[in-house]
Order: C-alpha cells, then structure tokens, then sequence
C-alpha cells in the first residue's frame, strides 16, 4: 500500500470500518458503541494499510473547569494526521474518585476523536424519514454520556436490580418521565442526574 498517500488510506479506512453498537443500556433500553467497540474494529483495518493510531490526552483548564483534550493520531511512518476532541470533567460525581471522573472524561474524549478521525456517525441518511425526525430533536436530545451517567447512577443506588428498577420507577414517576430513556431530552437526562445524586446525599 505504499503507492497510497495517508489521506487515501483513510479514506478507504473509513470505507471499510463497521463499528456497531454492541453495548446494551438496560436501563435506557438502547445500544451505543464504546471507545473500545471502535479500536477493536479499527485495529486490523489500521494494520491492513500499515496505519499505526495513538491516543493521547492532557488537562486542559478554561475558567475554572478542567477539560480532558484527547488526540488520536494516525501514522504510515511518511505523514501523519490527526483530530482532537474534549470532553469536561464535571465538578463532582457520586461515588467516583478524581482519578475515575478523569478516566471517564478521558475515555468519553478519545471516543469524539476517533469518531471524528474516522467519520463515524450516528445519525441517519438524508433521504431517511428518520433524519427527518431526529433532525428536529437532535440539538434537544439526551446525550449518551448522560444516559450512561445516570446508569450508572441507579446501579449504585441499590446492590438488588429489583432495587435499582424500583428506584428508576420511582424517579420516573416523581419526575413524569417516559420509561424509554433514549426519548429524554437534555433537560430531562439533568434532571433525572440531579434527581439520583440528590437522593444519594440525602
């Protein structure tokens, strides 16, 4: 492959690379793809076309918040190429220390990277009537990094699943909040993350 320039590898890595959604939120009901979803299918595409990808991340502070700057990075030892994402450690989170919330905010980074680096896309066609539907309510829609937050949130609330559903019903119902929380809107995931780490503390 060494007729190829960096940028038409790529291109054809991009072609090629199938990274389905093999995680189940059975909170949520929903799939989504982690970080380590994407590496394991990039990996013998990468080497395939003698790309070699590193992933690297760095505190960065704007104000007074810290941000977690991942860049991935591409190589055939001739040119490189890279893309870089962020990801904001929140101020506090129930029952994680500081180096779990930067590792969380690391992993959620470095996952933005490689979706940028390597055009992975959750949305839609254009010519689909579901673009047309979540083109309208995809600005307003529950992020996966806050319906994975609040997961993990009802797992810690109670050491019996039995528990856990009863305190996802009870929250759903204080807050009149669909079953399906891949339908929540951002407002709705902030409240329902207040709601469990509120109740936490109390």
């Amino acid at each position: 492959m060494s007729e190829l320039t960096l940028q038409q590898k790529l291109l054809k890595i991009q072609q090629e690379l199938k990274a389905p959604k093999s995680n189940f939120n059975s909170f949520g009901n929903f799939n989504y793809r982690s970080l380590e979803d994407i590496l394991e299918a990039v990996k013998p595409i990468n080497d395939k076309y003698g790309i070699t990808l590193t992933l690297t991340d760095r505190p960065v502070q704007v104000g007074d918040r810290y941000y977690i700057e991942a860049t991935a990075l591409i190589t055939d030892n001739n040119q490189e190429f890279k893309v870089t994402a962020y990801a904001r450690e929140p101020q506090s989170k129930t029952k994680m220390d500081d180096a779990q919330v930067t590792g969380t905010s690391s992993s959620y980074a470095r996952k933005y990277a490689l979706n940028g680096l390597y055009l992975i896309d959750d949305t839609k066609d254009a010519d689909t009537d579901e673009y047309a539907r979540q083109s309208g309510k995809q600005a307003n829609k529950a992020s996966d990094k806050q319906l994975n937050l609040i997961s993990k949130l009802l797992r810690e609330s109670a050491k019996e699943k039995t528990q856990q559903l009863a305190n996802f019903n009870n929250m759903i119902a204080s807050l009149k909040l669909s079953k399906e929380m891949s339908e929540w809107t951002s407002q709705q995931a902030s409240q329902a993350i207040k709601y469990l780490q509120s109740d936490a503390n109390a």
